[in-house]
């Protein structure tokens, strides 16, 4: 029993030893190996320059700089991007824009600045905001317009007019042999004229009262040489009233002024439709039976035209 114990010894001694050898082998390839993948992956953050971040601190944004202020630039998106209707915006997302007017008026800008069908202009006191003096006159079915949204050019200078005239002494002899003696104490006003007359007005009773019962220089219908203030003599405390209608000669001019080709301008109650206060003395003439078809009618010539 001796003899087999002495001769297993050095076999089981040689055995662990080779046991040994291989865990040392295997533990120093393993070590090279990790050593090997630290070195590439620190060979590749020294090209690129990337660096993890420190815990705690954020990482830069990827936003450009605004190189005035150092803060990050808003990101530029398309007016109205999309489909949603933005404030300030009534049209729906199918409408196309407005046109433009040049005049303070929301829409696009169109090459002459005048007003087109169905926008939206400015107005003040019924003037179009920014308005472009008038380079030729309006006809509408051959009758001349001068209102708040037609202007005359400041060189129409063609005087009264000789058929106006000659209809007004008609109308005037018509009167007295009714026992009525009406004077036409204003008629034609040149665009030079009516600045100062003008002028004045705004600078005794302001701007927006002045632009109730005065026309601003090129938009007067007296500088058509077509119109006439009229009153009755020895009444001149009533002339430039409202008075004068309740007269029975204002009350006369009133009725049988279409028979003579003219019409009261501004009647009472149209002001939001001509623009101007209930003025009993002015009177426009129409050539031909225009001034009847307007009287039968019972409108403003803006509304018989179909004008603004």
């Amino acid at each position: 029993m001796k003899s087999n114990k002495k001769k297993s010894s050095p076999i089981v001694a040689g055995a662990i030893i080779s046991l040994l050898l291989i865990i040392a082998i295997i533990g120093s390839v393993i070590y090279k190996y990790d050593v090997a993948n630290r070195d590439v992956a620190n060979e590749n953050d020294a090209v690129t320059g990337q660096v993890p971040p420190d815990d705690g601190e954020q990482e830069p944004s990827n936003d450009k700089l605004d190189l005035n202020t150092g803060e990050p630039e808003q990101p530029q998106t398309t007016p109205n991007e999309g489909n949603d209707p933005k404030e300030g915006n009534t049209d729906s997302p199918n409408t196309p824009p407005a046109s433009a007017n040049g005049d303070g008026t929301t829409g696009l800008k169109s090459e002459t600045d005048a007003p087109k069908e169905h926008e939206v202009v400015k107005k003040e006191n019924g003037y179009i905001v920014g308005q472009q003096p008038a380079k030729e006159p309006t006809y509408v079915e051959n009758i001349l317009i001068a209102n708040k949204k037609y202007p005359l050019p400041a060189t129409f200078n063609e005087g009264e007019s000789a058929k106006a005239r000659a209809a007004l002494d008609e109308m005037i002899a018509a009167a007295g042999q009714q026992g009525y003696t009406l004077v036409a104490f204003s008629g034609f006003r040149s665009y030079e004229y009516q600045t100062d007359l003008y002028n004045r007005y705004v600078n005794r009773d302001g701007k927006d009262a002045a632009d109730r019962y005065s026309a601003r220089p090129g938009y007067s219908e007296h500088q058509t040489g077509l119109t006439f203030d009229i009153g009755e003599k020895g009444k001149e405390d009533l002339w430039l009233t409202s008075e004068f209608g309740e007269t029975p000669a204002g009350k006369w001019l009133a009725t049988n002024a279409h028979k003579y080709g003219f019409i009261l301008r501004y009647p009472e109650g149209k002001e939001d439709i001509t623009g101007y206060m209930y003025e009993s003395w002015h009177f426009r003439y129409l050539e031909g039976d225009t001034a009847t078809k307007v009287y039968d009618a019972g409108v403003t010539l803006e509304e018989y035209l179909g004008i603004e």
